[in-house]
């Protein structure tokens, strides 16, 4: 079964499905600067565009574009920020 998920008043939508592999999200983020916190281990890949990532026990944000990957473990929380719509495939753990 296909879940929709819709976050910070619709600016983060994604589709969640569960493939061979275990769960997955896929989705758009619109411009601006969110917040999420995890439950599982998260990779989170970008799909097209450019998310730039504060992740936990970070200092500095890092910039990740098309095919590059970040990994967040579970139960913390990591922010990303973006300018222009930016895609992105989560998989959990």
């Amino acid at each position: 079964m296909i879940n929709v998920n819709e976050y910070f008043d619709g600016a983060v939508k994604s589709l969640a499905y569960t493939s061979a592999k275990g769960k997955s999200t896929i989705g758009v983020i619109e411009s601006g600067e969110y917040e999420f916190g995890t439950s599982t281990h998260e990779t989170m890949t970008v799909i097209e565009g450019e998310l730039v990532a504060l992740l936990p026990g970070q200092q500095e944000w890092k910039s990740y574009t098309n095919g590059q990957y970040f990994e967040v473990p579970a139960n913390t929380s990591f922010k990303v920020k973006c300018q222009g719509q930016t895609s992105y495939l989560c998989t959990y753990q």
